[in-house]
C-alpha cells in the first residue's frame, strides 16, 4: 500500500525538526551525563519547599483530570496582578501560549515580526500556519525596537514579537521604551510582550500592569525564577474579550492538575521568589567574573543566565561551546549572525560554576589551538 492521507501543503513542505536539541538527547547521544546543565535557562535551586510539599500531598489526586478551567490558579494570578479573572488564561507555558497567539492573528501569508535571533519556538508556531517571518537585526546587542516598528509598518503586520528582557543576550529596555514602543504601534497590529524573564529584571523594566490596550499581550511563566520548567504552566494577561479568544482555541486540559497546583502555591510564596532572585544576582556576577578572568567580554544581563562575547567569530565561539560540551559542561551559544559570537551561560549550582571556572581555561585554549 503506496498512498497514505494528504498532509496540508503547509505542514507538508515543514522540515521535520525540533527548535532545541536538549541536553537528554545530548546526554544519550554521548552516552554520558553532564556534571554541569547551564545551558537551558532552568533554575537550578529548583522550587519553593512549600511547592515541594504541596506536590507530594497532591501525587495521589493524579487520578483526576485537572480542573479545565485552572480556576484557582486563574483566581490567584487574577489578585496577584489585580486584575479580573477575565483579564488572565492559563497556558502549557509561554510556548503553549505563543502557539495560541499566532493561530488567532496569523494565516498563510501572514507578515509576522520578530527579532532575528530571538526565541525560536516562536518562528516554530509562525511556520507551523504557514505565515511569513520577518526577522530584524538585533542592534548593539539588544532587540531594535525602532526597526520592528518600522517593519511593522512596512508589512502591516498583525502580529509583532518582543521579548523583555530578551533571549538569548539578556539585554533589556527600561518601562518607559516599552510604553513609547506600544504607544507608537498600529492599533491593529498585536504586540506578544514575553516577560518570561520579568522577575529577573530590573523593577524599571517592567511596564505597569495595564490591561486598556487591546493591542497588547504579556506572557509570563513559572518556568524561569519559580524553577517549575517541568510542569508546563505559564500564563497571559490584557484585555478581557483578548482573553476571551484563547479561551476559543486553547487546549482545555493541557495544563495538568499538578501544574495548577503548583503555580498556585509558588505564587504564594513570593519570599521564596526573593531568595532565589538574589541567588541568580549572585550567580550573574559570579560568571561575568569568570568570564572577564578569561579574557571574554560579559553582556550586561537581565534574566537568569549570562551572554558572553568571545571576542571573535561564530566559528570559535562554536568552538568553545563544543569544547565545553566535551569537558562534560552543558552549555548553549546564540545562532544568528552577530549574535552567534558569543556563548550563553545559565546560572547554576555553586558545584557546577565551580566546574565552569574549572573547564573554561582548557576548552578556550582548545578552540583557539583549532
Amino acid at each position: 500500500m503506496t498512498n497514505r492521507p494528504a498532509l496540508t501543503p503547509v505542514i507538508n513542505a515543514l522540515p521535520v525538526t525540533v527548535p532545541f536539541v536538549g541536553p537528554e538527547a545530548q546526554e544519550r547521544d554521548r552516552g554520558a551525563p553532564f556534571r554541569a546543565r547551564i545551558g537551558a535557562n532552568e533554575s537550578g535551586f529548583g522550587p519553593s519547599p512549600r511547592v515541594i510539599a504541596r506536590m507530594a500531598e497532591a501525587a495521589a489526586e493524579m487520578w483526576k483530570y485537572c480542573d479545565p478551567d485552572n480556576y484557582d490558579l486563574k483566581v490567584a494570578l487574577a489578585r496577584h496582578l489585580g486584575l479580573d479573572v477575565g483579564n488572565v488564561v492559563v497556558g502549557e507555558g509561554i510556548d503553549g501560549l505563543l502557539n495560541l497567539v499566532v493561530r488567532m492573528y496569523a494565516t498563510e501569508g501572514t507578515p509576522v515580526v520578530t527579532s532575528l535571533g530571538a526565541y525560536p519556538t516562536f518562528n516554530f508556531h509562525v511556520a507551523s500556519v504557514g505565515a511569513r517571518l520577518v526577522p530584524v537585526p538585533f542592534r548593539n546587542d539588544k532587540e531594535d525596537l525602532q526597526g520592528l516598528l518600522d517593519a511593522v509598518k512596512r508589512e502591516n503586520a498583525p502580529i509583532v514579537y518582543l521579548s523583555n528582557p530578551d533571549n538569548p543576550m539578556g539585554s533589556w529596555w527600561e518601562a518607559d521604551e516599552i510604553l513609547r514602543f506600544v504607544e507608537a504601534l498600529p492599533e491593529t497590529t498585536m504586540l506578544v510582550l514575553d516577560e518570561a524573564y520579568g522577575e529577573t529584571a530590573p523593577a524599571s523594566a517592567l511596564p505597569p500592569v495595564d490591561i486598556s490596550r487591546p493591542n497588547v499581550v504579556r506572557m509570563r511563566t513559572f518556568s524561569k525564577a519559580y524553577g517549575l520548567a517541568g510542569i508546563r504552566c505559564g500564563y497571559t494577561f490584557g484585555d478581557a474579550e483578548v482573553i476571551a479568544s484563547f479561551e476559543k482555541v486553547r487546549n482545555h486540559y493541557g495544563v495538568s492538575r499538578m501544574a495548577q497546583i503548583a503555580g498556585e502555591e509558588a505564587l504564594a510564596d513570593q519570599a521564596y521568589l526573593a531568595e532565589v532572585v538574589a541567588k541568580v544576582d549572585a550567580g550573574r556576577r559570579r560568571i561575568a567574573k569568570i568570564a572577564s578572568d578569561n579574557g571574554l567580554k560579559p553582556l550586561p544581563s537581565a534574566t537568569n543566565f549570562v551572554t558572553i562575547d568571545c571576542g571573535g567569530d561564530a566559528a570559535f565561539a562554536l568552538a568553545v561551546m563544543r569544547n565545553m560540551l566535551e569537558r562534560d559542561v552543558f552549555i548553549r551559544k546564540p545562532m544568528a549572525p552577530v549574535l552567534d559570537r558569543c556563548i550563553r551561560v545559565s546560572v547554576g549550582l555553586d558545584h557546577e560554576l565551580d566546574i565552569f571556572t574549572e573547564e573554561l581555561p582548557k576548552a578556550i585554549s582548545a578552540a583557539r589551538g583549532a
